[in-house]
């Protein structure tokens, strides 16, 4: 099936009520024993059910019921309620995420797990924490922080985004390059099946291979496989020092050959982005004022380690930043400068909301060593099809989000948009890349995934959802495109 840039669903309207949606009903008795779980609070009010359909891809569809759990317990209750009436469940964090992962299907219960935000053990001994799904990201950092330690994984939208979404979708951040994502930072999981039973995967230690790694196969699962409740996460020491670096080029091909030139270097970035034309343009617009209109790509460097080795790294990475086409690498002299950079990078993707509220972005990845030929190649589709393109994002592990400035509600725009995206798709597999690197596959890249994934492979993935989940319950028609 060819995907298209519509929002999912067209609900019927409630006629006496022109902003709600109506939604299949309940079963009977359904309701009643729900109710009666003890730490659950439901809901079936229309109006507050709204809110609960949509995520950051601006896809919604009501759902029949929110439900909020405060233990597992009343979790385990609720799950196999839902199993037993054959009611579809869909977990949810903060509805960060761009793919459509936690838009519900009709007539399921969303489970939101604000609720669940406790922090259960923070261990700096053994450097780890135990947290529950609903705890934020910037909660467990300031938490971290303040005994020297931080969780890895850094989303944009950390301020907000919860622990369970970042595990759901495996999503990281700038970080990443030097220190991993989700799953190399997560030593163990508690999560429940659709059937109820609780199941413990992992460890708490740092070395461990009994068994099946079903830590990293929930990890990324988008909650298609079972409902995590806990997480045993590994820490890492704060480092004491840290340097911003950004760097400068006339032109796009210029910056992209620097990125393999800093990758090269015996130590790695704790974080390298890249942004295009289009992109320095909208941080601009944000109050940047240093910004020369000779500049038509920046990188943005962050190195971090001991005080007295880092000027020597960043001497290094700097001589590797200043390749042909530089105009200016600098040295950010405070925090103050550096932290205005790094917010104007981390606006980017909401800024281009408001250009494009409907705009594909796509977050695909490629080896660094084939960077130049991703961008190259995305400019030759945007000038194809006739549409605005800008590149921003983590090219330190060739992750580049790429935003396709569209309109779906132009037909014309549509079609360019739709056409635009197969070619980019194809272009990404061509340079021995993959689909999504942070951003997850929901909805919106479902039917892309057989491009990248053999037939044999999603047989196998297909029987482990029915081993996890035999009635398909668990947030359906997610990650893996309907069989033929």
């Amino acid at each position: 099936m060819k995907p298209t840039l519509q929002p999912i669903g067209s609900p019927e309207q409630d006629p006496d009520r022109p902003n709600v949606t109506t939604s299949r009903a309940l079963p009977p008795g359904f309701e009643s024993v729900a109710r009666a779980i003890p730490g659950l609070e439901l809901t079936t009010d229309p109006a507050e059910c709204w809110t609960y359909g949509y995520d950051n891809s601006r896809r919604h569809q009501r759902p029949g019921a929110v439900a909020l759990p405060e233990s597992t317990e009343a979790l385990q209750q609720l799950v196999a309620l839902c199993n037993h009436h054959r009611l579809p469940m869909v977990g949810r964090g903060s509805g960060t995420g761009t793919a459509g992962a936690s838009v519900p299907v009709e007539g399921a219960v969303v489970i939101g797990f604000q609720r669940m935000n406790r922090i259960l053990e923070l261990d700096p001994d053994n450097r780890i924490a135990r947290v529950q799904p609903g705890v934020l990201n910037a909660s467990l950092q300031q938490a971290a922080g303040q005994v020297g330690l931080f969780w890895p994984p850094d989303p944009s939208s950390a301020a907000i985004a919860t622990i369970g979404g970042n595990l759901a979708l495996n999503s990281a951040g700038p970080a990443a390059v030097k220190y991993g994502t989700p799953r190399e930072n997560t030593l163990g999981l508690k999560a429940i099946t659709a059937t109820g039973k609780q199941i413990i995967t992992g460890v708490r230690t740092t070395k461990g291979v009994v068994g099946y790694d079903l830590t990293r196969l929930l990890i990324g699962s988008e909650g298609t496989l079972a409902l995590i409740t806990e997480a045993t996460l590994r820490l890492l020491p704060k480092p004491p020092a840290k340097a911003t670096i950004r760097a400068l080029y006339r032109d796009i091909e210029s910056a992209t050959i620097a990125v393999t030139r800093i990758m090269a270097q015996p130590t790695t970035p704790c974080a390298l982005e890249f942004m295009d034309d289009q992109a320095l343009e909208l941080i601009r617009r944000q109050g940047v004022k240093d910004l020369p209109e000779a500049a038509r790509a920046m990188l943005l460097i962050d190195v971090d380690g001991d005080a007295t080795t880092l000027p020597g790294t960043v001497d290094a990475i700097t001589t590797a930043a200043k390749s042909v086409g530089c105009l200016s690498v600098d040295r950010s002299q405070d925090p103050e400068s550096a932290a205005r950079l790094w917010s104007a990078r981390k606006a980017l993707s909401p800024a281009l909301r408001e250009i494009a509220p409907m705009k594909i972005n796509e977050d695909v990845v490629v080896p660094v060593t084939r960077l130049p030929e991703l961008i190259a190649g995305t400019r030759e589709i945007a000038g194809k099809y006739q549409i605005q393109l800008a590149n921003f994002g983590h090219a330190g592990n060739g992750n580049i989000h790429v935003n396709l400035l569209v309109d779906p509600s132009d037909p014309a725009q549509r079609r360019a948009g739709e056409q635009a995206l197969e070619d980019l798709i194809d272009l990404v597999l061509s340079l021995d890349g993959t689909l999504s690197g942070e951003h997850g596959i929901g909805l919106v890249k479902r039917d892309f995934v057989d491009r990248e994934i053999g037939p044999e492979s999603l047989q196998l993935m297909r029987g482990i959802k029915q081993l996890f989940d035999p009635l398909n319950l668990l947030n359906p028609g997610k990650l893996l495109p309907s069989e033929p």
